[in-house]
């Protein structure tokens, strides 16, 4: 009887965690043309997150990278530029929408050495040690099972491989988003977050983020924080197009509002943004942890 109910549950949490991946898969391909239309700014803003990340895996010339989570093209096309043409990077997403534009990014930069494929980053599938280094950059926090993710990519590490994974800080240390999702919960409900549950802040907690590495297997595990203009832009009125761009959790909530209302959401988002602007420009600050780790 026992095991029944445990085999029960296990269906029904596998259920539920298909679910979840679906309506994430859905929520980032509603906002892939935003990132096509983004993409300088994106590049820009989180170049020093990418670079520093790839400074922690020590990549260089001739290693095979992993980049998990790829969306529209990073680190993994940077990761393929320093690898060289003996090296190998291979990029993954969830979203095939996202890894279209990362394609033609990488056609266009003339790269021969690296690939994207739609995977799920819970059910990675590739030869035991095969990479020297393994990225995940605002990715993790999406998955239903972390673990899940963490555990294959330490089966598919080499010897003394690294790890570097980036996640988002607390909310009140990411005003780029924050302040909007803010305004949001005065025109309509929001979902009310669980323990664990998956989302841009599901690993605000570092200390959450360091146990998933260890009990993934890994070891020498450092965490620390940096903080970028993740959004700069001319005017309050752009930032707000710019986040319902990119931001596809705020983008689905928004869509559900109706006209007049998201119309007043919008004004006060500009409003409020506003006072941000210095001098033609406008400023939002985020702050992410980078955790990097070793399979020895």
């Amino acid at each position: 009887m026992k095991a029944t109910v445990s085999s029960n549950k296990h269906v029904m949490n596998s259920m539920n965690n298909l679910e979840l991946k679906e309506h994430e898969r859905k929520t980032w391909a509603a906002v892939a043309e935003g990132w096509r239309r983004r993409d300088e700014l994106l590049r820009k803003s989180s170049a020093p997150v990418t670079e520093r990340m790839l400074e922690l895996a020590a990549i260089g010339t001739g290693h095979h990278v992993l980049d998990i989570a790829s969306g529209t093209g990073e680190p993994a096309i940077s990761a393929a530029q320093r690898v060289g043409d003996t090296g190998r990077v291979i990029g993954t997403d969830l979203v095939d929408d996202m890894l279209t534009v990362a394609r033609e990014k990488a056609t266009h930069a003339k790269l021969k050495n690296i690939e994207f494929r739609c995977i799920d980053g819970e059910a990675l599938e590739f030869v035991t040690s095969s990479f020297d280094a393994v990225t995940i950059r605002w990715g993790l926090m999406f998955m239903p099972e972390p673990e899940a993710c963490l555990r294959r990519v330490y089966r598919q590490l080499k010897n003394n491989g690294r790890v570097v994974i980036a996640c988002w800080a607390e909310p009140e240390r990411n005003p780029f988003v924050s302040v909007i999702m803010e305004i949001l919960a005065k025109y309509r409900e929001m979902p009310k977050p669980t323990p664990n549950a998956t989302g841009m802040f599901s690993f605000a907690d570092a200390e959450r983020l360091r146990t998933v590495l260890q009990v993934s297997g890994f070891v020498d595990i450092k965490i620390e924080d940096m903080v970028v203009d993740i959004i700069e832009v001319d005017s309050a009125a752009t930032y707000c197009a710019t986040m319902l761009d990119l931001a596809g959790p705020v983008k689905v909530l928004v869509d559900q509002l109706d006209s007049k209302t998201r119309d007043r959401f919008i004004e006060n988002v500009v409003s409020t943004a506003s006072q941000n602007e210095v001098e033609g420009a406008l400023r939002m600050r985020g702050t992410t942890w980078i955790a990097s780790a070793t399979r020895l």
